[in-house]
């Protein structure tokens, strides 16, 4: 069997624990979910990436090593 493709390896990123925690931001309106980090100081949101399904929230927390992440509205 030949494999034309092959899987991208995720390449792991880092950000700043101390001063940064990771959210999903969540429109009540529209649905639309980005993933991203809030300033814990500023409460300044950085976004990274859409989230438009689960493989997409899987990619992301394996981008960053996370587990849980907490939705805000």
């Amino acid at each position: 069997m030949i494999h034309l493709f092959k899987k991208k390896e995720v390449i792991r990123k880092e950000y700043d624990a101390r001063n940064q925690k990771p959210v999903i931001h969540c429109s009540i309106c529209t649905g639309e979910q980005v993933a991203g980090f809030r300033d814990i100081h500023t409460g300044k949101f950085q976004d990274i990436m859409l989230i438009r399904d689960e493989s997409d929230l899987k990619k992301f927390k394996e981008m960053y090593g996370l587990g849980d992440i907490p939705k805000e509205y």
